[in-house]
């Protein structure tokens, strides 16, 4: 055979060799963009990646990682978790970066889910999508993991009443409201203090006073998730409303900066302070008998259920999707007589020694919020 024609067919072979290499190639744990809702990793055979974004930093999501990773392990998948320091635009960057990974799944929890359309339908093309804790119910997310939020703030209005049985002004503070999460938790305390029906579709405004029969809501003081801001906001309603008789926080910092602004202005007990979530300060503050209650998620099964869905998933099985796309996991509310109980059940949560929430709680107002 002539030397050309030998040298072409080696070429020829090496050639095939080089496609069939490259396809093989294509199958390495990575979402399709397909629509099927099944990532790739479930043909391969890989170990699949998922992704859990929280919308801020704080002490809940570490509650929420803690989670995430338990299952990660029970699951057998790589989890990657992602915590916006600083809104919208760096939960994009993050989100993108996942996707530029080629990872299998995300679990989100939107920051401004009208704003952030584009954001959730780039996700949903590339790879699976959920929601935890803030849903985004007009886009292409597969389920919501969370609560009813509406309901929730219907039961933060709940503690006002106990805290205010006989009526008197209340204030709302809050990181912003743009989240799903909190417009929901907010209309919801306003309904009940108003003894309105049942309707999450409301939205009061944000500054007018709202007057019921025995309750008026001077407004709503939004923070932006500015720590030092949240507090000053508490300071200046005690400064300009004299007879302020309750102020309900309703992310998971709010409640330690409220409390922080009644010490100092000596008004321990006068004026009520109702929360939300379970930073260490906030169920300390109730033990003290300064808080009248918080209501709490369960951000461990926000976690945990998020990566099992998407594990699952990742793999082809699309029989863990709950019905109607809601896994509904119920607030509750905790005071003084269940406290001490939840408190100890969180820190077996968390692998931490029964004194570490004491610890803790000196450190308030220093992580974000959900």
């Amino acid at each position: 055979m002539p030397m050309a024609e030998t040298t072409r067919r080696r070429w020829a072979v090496w050639l095939v060799l080089c496609v069939l290499v490259g396809l093989a190639g294509c199958g390495g744990g990575r979402a399709r963009d397909d629509g099927s809702g099944a990532g790739a990793a479930s043909a391969g055979g890989d170990k699949p990646t998922v992704a859990f974004v929280t919308n801020g930093i704080a002490d809940f999501w570490v509650i929420a990682e803690k989670g995430a990773r338990d299952a990660a392990a029970e699951f057998d998948v790589n989890l990657e978790v992602r915590m916006p320091p600083n809104g919208i635009a760096d939960q994009k960057r993050m989100v993108q970066d996942l996707l530029a990974q080629g990872v299998d799944g995300i679990a989100i929890s939107p920051i401004d889910p009208a704003n952030q359309g584009d954001l959730l339908e780039e996700i949903a093309r590339h790879t699976i999508l959920i929601t935890h804790d803030s849903d985004a119910p007009n886009s292409p997310r597969l389920c919501y993991v969370g609560m009813d939020n509406y309901k929730a703030g219907r039961m933060c209005g709940e503690l006002v009443k106990q805290g205010l049985p006989d009526g008197g002004s209340v204030m709302i503070f809050v990181g912003r409201l743009g989240q799903e999460n909190a417009k929901l938790r907010r209309q919801g305390v306003i309904d009940e203090l108003l003894d309105r029906s049942h309707d999450p579709s409301r939205f009061d405004p944000v500054d007018a006073a709202l007057k019921g029969e025995k309750y008026t809501i001077l407004g709503t003081k939004t923070d932006g998730f500015d720590y030092a801001q949240a507090k000053a906001l508490a300071q200046d309603a005690l400064a300009k409303y004299p007879d302020l008789g309750c102020m309900v926080g309703l992310f998971e910092y709010n409640p330690p900066n409220i409390l922080e602004a009644v010490r100092e202005a000596g008004k321990l007990g006068q004026v009520k302070v109702v929360g939300f979530d379970e930073n260490p300060a906030t169920l300390q503050g109730i033990i003290d008998g300064h808080v009248v209650g918080t209501v709490v998620q369960n951000p461990y099964r926000y976690g945990y259920e998020s990566v099992r869905i998407l594990a699952a998933l990742a793999r082809g099985d699309k029989s863990v999707l709950p019905p109607g796309g809601f896994l509904d996991i119920p607030a509750r509310k905790i005071t003084r007589e269940n406290v001490e109980e939840f408190w100890a059940e969180l820190k077996r949560l968390l692998g931490k020694t029964p004194d570490q929430g004491e610890i803790e709680a000196g450190k308030a107002g220093e992580s974000g919020s959900e």
